[in-house]
């Protein structure tokens, strides 16, 4: 009899824990569905005055002193055709141009090396280290003015004479596509030059891409 008792006491543990599991899977199960069928609230989306409305999309190329030294000697032979001037950049651990330039009556080789500085907004100004013009002995800023008024120069570069400087107005370049190029970072002597190009959303034939257009995408 002892025994027998025991056999049902087990029986009604095991009974007790089996509608107990039972119980507590029914309550997950539960508050699954609730969650899944809860209605969405309208204001799942930030308000609009929160959002900032994107008008262009920003990429960052990055390059070698090559790549980019092939592409700007590509657009001064273009910029150059139709004329008697010569010059041509090397990208090395500065900016080294190299060409030819009008002294009395005739050309001598010009060779002058610069310290490319990146600027916040993009451009690039071409501080002068060193400058010569063959054998003979003018001061840089003469040098700088013969560049200014005899080398063919796109509208965005800008030689100064008295800074011995050239400002690269890289931001005002006009690119087919109406994109946007600026210069990120260079640094020429770790060949490590990256670029931004900026693609405007106008460009696709996309006005705006805002938090209502999203919305719109999940209504």
């Amino acid at each position: 009899m002892r025994i027998k008792n025991r056999q049902i006491k087990i029986n009604n543990k095991w009974r007790a824990g089996f509608f107990g599991l039972l119980i507590f899977n029914g309550l997950i199960l539960l508050v699954l569905l609730v969650l899944i069928f809860w209605p969405v609230s309208n204001n799942a989306f930030p308000p609009n005055t929160m959002i900032d409305e994107q008008e262009s999309s920003e990429f960052y190329i990055q390059t070698t002193k090559q790549n980019l030294n092939n592409l700007v000697n590509a657009y001064i032979e273009k910029l150059l055709e139709g004329t008697e001037h010569h010059y041509r950049i090397l990208l090395e651990d500065d900016v080294h141009l190299m060409g030819e330039l009008p002294v009395f009556s005739s050309t001598v080789p010009l060779s002058v090396r610069f310290e490319p500085i990146e600027q916040a907004n993009g451009d690039l100004i071409l501080q002068q280290k060193s400058i010569s013009v063959g054998l003979l002995e003018l001061p840089n800023k003469k040098i700088m003015e013969y560049m200014d008024r005899f080398l063919p120069m796109p509208e965005w570069v800008t030689i100064d004479p008295d800074s011995q400087e050239i400002y690269v107005a890289v931001t005002d370049m006009e690119l087919q596509g109406n994109f946007d190029v600026a210069v990120h970072h260079m640094d020429l002597e770790a060949n490590n030059i990256t670029m931004k190009l900026v693609v405007p959303y106008e460009t696709l034939g996309i006005q705006d891409v805002s938090m209502d257009a999203m919305q719109d995408l999940f209504e």
